[in-house]
């Protein structure tokens, strides 16, 4: 369903409420009715990011313990122009989960630096950020349009819009694919090379294995920033399904596992209680100590990076890294 734009050059479907007319207050319930009724209970983490998850979102990316947006940030400062001039007759950037767009505007403008004309393609969850984020895009670039989507990319993925027959980098940064097990992660990749031709590119973002404390630091900062960041989509699940979460007797906890070289991260139960969700009828029992599962979030390294791209239908071409080594970009040619 296409949204009234206030620009000519800004186009913006929603196809969540496409999908159905309920749109993703409906999938919401679904999944919350589906995670705390699970055994461990969970929540997606793409349930972050409502407008005060994306405000805190982007708080965390402004304190010392969180190196991931910095470090990637430094690549592109230092690399876009070389990351645009690799993929041949490049006419248009398409981001998944694009948020509020910050880093890809070194990308996109460096492609404006080469042609005079870029066409980006949000893909974004949340309908308010990813408007607010293409109007902000589309005042510092004369030279851009856009055609944004309202989806949740693991159910909707739409066909990507090609302008003077060109080719199109696909963006997925900020290591989300780290947010995925293995198999998911092959599947999501997967599904995105079908979006694309022979010779498009796919940017995908990678934090990098490290030492424990620095990651772990980087999870559970000092502030407490991350904290609510995490438990904030307990605050969403009140305001939009009647619950009576007290976020007070829940705890954030994000914790290294070892084995599966990833982060994880969890609300705690800090007592035994029961909560209501009014909205779906449903009363949940927690133990004190039970846990909520509330996002993954895995390192690699290089190996694992390029049987990725291989297992997926990509060939490995280029990788660029911050001067600390922290974090990777990785530029793979659809094959």
């Amino acid at each position: 369903m296409p949204i009234a734009p206030l620009d000519p050059r800004l186009t913006i479907h929603d196809l969540l409420i496409a999908a159905q007319p309920e749109g993703v207050v409906s999938a919401f319930a679904d999944d919350v009715r589906n995670g705390l009724t699970a055994m461990p209970k969970q929540l997606p983490p793409k349930y972050f990011y409502d407008a005060l998850g994306s405000h805190l979102f982007e708080a965390i990316c402004q304190l010392p313990e969180y190196y991931l947006t910095r470090a990637e940030t430094a690549i592109f400062e230092r690399h876009a122009s070389a990351i645009v001039a690799a993929i041949h007759d490049l006419t248009s950037i398409a981001e998944f989960g694009s948020g509020s767009a910050v880093k890809s505007r070194y990308l996109i403008a460096a492609l404006l630096a080469q042609r005079a004309t870029v066409h980006y393609q949000p893909l974004d969850i949340s309908p308010k950020i990813l408007r607010q984020s293409a109007e902000a895009l589309l005042e510092s670039y004369a030279g851009l349009s856009v055609t944004g989507y309202v989806c949740d990319y693991l159910q909707q993925m739409p066909p990507l819009e090609r302008r003077d027959k060109g080719r199109v980098l696909v963006l997925f940064l900020g290591s989300n694919i780290g947010n995925y097990t293995p198999d998911e992660a092959r599947a999501l990749l997967q599904r995105m090379r079908q979006t694309m031709q022979p010779g498009d590119g796919l940017l995908l973002g990678a934090d990098l294995k490290k030492d424990r404390r620095v990651l772990e630091a980087a999870y559970d900062d000092a502030l407490g920033v991350t904290a609510a960041f995490n438990l904030n989509v307990l605050l969403r699940i009140n305001q939009q399904l009647g619950a009576d979460f007290d976020l007070r007797q829940f705890a954030h906890s994000a914790v290294f596992n070892e084995t599966h070289s990833r982060m994880e991260m969890y609300a705690v139960s800090r007592v035994a209680q029961t909560v209501r969700l009014a909205a779906l009828d449903l009363s949940v029992a927690f133990a004190a100590g039970e846990m909520i599962h509330t996002e993954y979030s895995h390192k690699f390294d290089a190996a694992q990076l390029a049987a990725l791209a291989t297992a997926t239908g990509f060939a490995p071409t280029r990788v660029w890294r911050d001067e600390g080594g922290l974090f990777s970009s990785n530029l793979w040619l659809a094959a």
